[in-house]
């Protein structure tokens, strides 16, 4: 079998993980502007400001979550990276890990599993072409432990989620082959990262999922997303729910799956008292657990100006906004 000879191949690469500290930060989009979620894609993206990173730093984030187009790294399935377009997104990885904080940063492929509405390795793009991505990407921050690969953003209606997983272990494995062995890499389930359908959809079969660099899969961190308006979409400005039903639901099953990890890495709510209170529990409930939820990435800024309606992006006078200064704030790391 092709994964367990690339496996093999690099099991003598085997990394011993020390305990990752709690992460509290930010999304920075705007690379991501317009990836479409059927995995679509228009325009040239938009280079999130770079003096956001220090400025989030100044108040105490050590976590950055910056995502990209596949359209834009790679403009065909298969060919090589764009070197134009990965001079622009490496300037902005360079500037987040240059931070005062010493931060992590995240590398995020937004494409919901899909490369122009066709699901990865389910008659889209093949998993040998999401692995030559990822493999080409690792190749160039192989010696950055603050690099985090997120392989990919909110893989939905899935034909298969047993597919998928086969999918996930491929790239896996095309990382550590790469010569990545010590980064951590995040590692979706289904039905858009949902942290609720985490433990009964894609969980159990991703707690499979092995790393050649990591025999107790300590590398290996579960990528969620929850949201806290009404349907969960994140396109509404209040709040309903503080997700702690759900949080402690994923922590039961993390604990239950061999003590495994997971990284809220999109969530957030619109500048309402609702959502100032709401977040604030639910930020404050992932810290109080912070052994098994590693940490958040609140979305989101970047790119994004005030009219967003989950704006994070500060003001033009330096001022951030409210949803920032009390419901984040008070839930980073050193607060």
């Amino acid at each position: 079998m092709k994964c367990t000879l690339l496996i093999a191949s690099v099991a003598t690469a085997i990394t011993v993980a020390k305990a990752i500290p709690f992460l509290g930060g930010v999304n920075t989009a705007g690379y991501d502007f317009s990836v479409y979620t059927d995995g679509s894609f228009e325009g040239p993206g938009t280079d999130p400001p770079s003096w956001q990173y220090q400025h989030f730093a100044d108040e105490g984030v050590n976590i950055f979550r910056i995502p990209f187009a596949w359209q834009l790294m790679t403009p065909t399935v298969g060919s090589s990276i764009d070197e134009g377009f990965f001079q622009r997104y490496d300037a902005t990885v360079q500037s987040a890990l240059s931070a005062s904080t010493s931060p992590y940063v995240i590398l995020d492929l937004h494409n919901y599993a899909r490369f122009n509405n066709a699901i990865v390795g389910q008659g889209g793009p093949a998993n040998e072409d999401l692995a030559s991505l990822w493999s080409q990407i690792a190749q160039r921050y192989a010696d950055n432990e603050k690099i985090i690969f997120g392989i990919m953003n909110e893989p939905h209606d899935l034909n298969s989620v047993p597919d998928w997983v086969d999918t996930v272990q491929v790239v896996v494995n095309a990382i550590r082959e790469a010569g990545a062995t010590s980064q951590y890499i995040l590692i979706p389930g289904s039905s858009w990262s949902s942290a609720a359908a985490l433990p009964t959809e894609a969980g159990p079969l991703l707690v499979d999922v092995e790393d050649p660099a990591s025999e107790d899969k300590s590398l290996l961190i579960f990528d969620v997303h929850k949201y806290l308006d009404s349907d969960n979409s994140g396109t509404h400005d209040d709040c309903v729910t503080n997700n702690i039903d759900t949080f402690q639901a994923l922590v039961d099953f993390l604990k239950q799956n061999g003590n495994r990890q997971a990284l809220l890495s999109e969530s957030g709510g619109g500048n309402t008292d609702s959502c100032k209170q709401l977040f604030k529990e639910q930020l404050a409930f992932i810290k109080e657990n912070s052994d098994t939820l590693v940490g958040f990435t609140a979305w989101s800024a970047g790119a994004f100006d005030s009219t967003y309606i989950l704006t994070l992006t500060p003001n033009d006078d330096g001022t951030d906004q409210p949803l920032w200064t009390e419901a984040v704030v008070p839930n980073l790391p050193d607060a």
